[in-house]
């Protein structure tokens, strides 16, 4: 049973919703998961999930500053994540606000830690993104990316 982290933050609720909901998604695929706002994470922290989430609302096109911080302190970690599997969503405030550059950037990040991102070929291709308060549509699309990054997770440590 893969251990996975959903890492988060959230000022309006948003993100925490969907949160919630990657977490549900997967539980079900049979992970181990916990879900954490982000103030409760240490880089350290990092090390002891086969798969990592990351979610975050959008400011300016890019993640809040709190998420980037876990991102930015865990270079101290650089190379000993490569392998586990990760994945990111977010929220914004408007179409076009720049949900798609935050999930890319969050991305960004795990694959330079040498995590391994499944792709999406429905929905969001990213990860999920939400406009404001999540939709049945964004609720749905963190289910199934919470399923994923699980039964991958599965996959890679008992191939």
């Amino acid at each position: 049973m893969p251990k996975v982290l959903v890492a988060y933050y959230s000022r309006t609720r948003h993100t925490e919703e969907m949160a919630q909901q990657v977490k549900e998604g997967a539980a079900d695929a049979g992970a181990d998961v916990v879900c954490h706002k982000v103030d409760q994470i240490k880089p350290a922290d990092l090390l002891e999930y086969d798969a990592i989430v990351l979610g975050s609302p959008t400011y300016y096109g890019a993640p809040a500053a709190e998420i980037k911080k876990l991102i930015d302190d865990s270079v101290e970690f650089h190379g000993r994540l490569a392998g586990k599997v990760g994945g990111a969503f977010a929220s914004v405030g408007g179409i076009g606000g720049g949900g798609e550059t935050t999930v890319r950037a969050l991305i960004d990040a795990l694959l330079i830690h040498g995590m391994i991102v499944e792709g999406c070929h429905q929905g969001g291709h990213y990860g999920p993104v939400a406009v404001n308060k999540p939709d049945e549509r964004a609720l749905k699309e963190c289910r199934l990316l919470g399923g994923r990054v699980a039964t991958l997770a599965s996959r890679l440590a008992d191939p």
